[in-house]
């Protein structure tokens, strides 16, 4: 499938900061389930970027603004070749070995409740133990913009049953790791089949190491695997290690911040 992604993030300021610094993982790299056809990054203001790598095998741009603007518009925008791997997650960045994503986070510390939710179905084969996690916490979730943030932890969105693809990814991997099960936070981009192209944000999802298989994605809230509707961008112990922007500002406040997402499928054009 190929794939057409535009993300847009505008910053209103009231009162207009001196500087700017912001991290972007914004960027996809190309492994066995996708390649990368185009991509770029363009800021409405005086900007630099410089183009790197952190320590997961993301790809980051710094972008720097050094004078006052009382507005930024960040877009980013580009296309997509995906390709159905069956889940598997194949000759992507590896910095580090499996075992490093068993390590707990602050927004993946298991509760006791998270814990019995691990618990389940142990002694059957660790790919079908993975499916019905998967299973189970969509089944018990809500999609609810309004009930969590950034902050929110995977136990805090577990005993309220409420939280966005942010949340039941940190519950997925919370639960995976008390199992035994080493796992990462994944944000990208997923197209829906559903017709609908706008979207507030963009998606996340999990990914757990299978002995004998490899890492395979795991998609929580919409309940099914990693296939060709889906856009890889970064990944980390959690959704702070993945986040598309990450930044500061100095002497501004009064920020207001609006996103828009748009995932459809691409057009090709045919030539005779």
């Amino acid at each position: 499938m190929r794939i057409a992604v535009k993300h847009e993030t505008r910053y209103v300021y009231a009162r207009a900061p001196k500087a700017i610094v912001q991290i972007l993982r914004m960027t996809p790299r190309s492994h066995e389930g996708q390649h990368i056809l185009s991509w770029r990054i363009d800021c409405d203001a005086d900007c630099h970027l410089k183009k790197s790598e952190d320590a997961f095998g993301n790809i980051t741009h710094t972008l720097t603004v050094d004078r006052q603007v009382e507005s930024l518009k960040l877009v980013v925008e580009g296309e997509v070749e995906t390709f159905d791997t069956a889940g598997l997650v194949s000759n992507a960045a590896e910095r580090f070995a499996p075992l490093l994503f068993l390590r707990e986070t602050p927004l993946t510390a298991p509760s006791p409740a998270i814990r019995d939710l691990a618990a389940r179905g142990a002694g059957k084969d660790m790919l079908d133990r993975m499916h019905d996690l998967m299973t189970a916490i969509h089944g018990r979730m809500t999609f609810d913009t309004a009930s969590t943030n950034v902050h929110t932890s995977a136990g805090e969105a577990w005993e309220q049953g409420r939280g966005v693809c942010q949340d039941y990814a940190h519950v997925f991997i919370a639960a995976a790791r008390c199992a035994g099960v080493p796992a990462r936070f994944v944000s990208g981009h997923f197209f829906r089949a559903d017709g609908v192209t706008d979207q507030a944000a963009g998606h996340a999802w999990a990914e757990a190491y299978i002995d004998e298989l490899g890492w395979v994605g795991f998609d929580p809230a919409n309940a099914l695997c990693l296939y060709e509707n889906h856009i890889r961008v970064a990944c980390g112990l959690d959704y702070l290690n993945a986040a598309p922007v990450r930044g500061a500002q100095t002497a501004g406040f009064g920020e207001s911040m609006s996103v828009n997402v748009a995932v459809a499928q691409a057009r090709v054009n045919m030539q005779h």
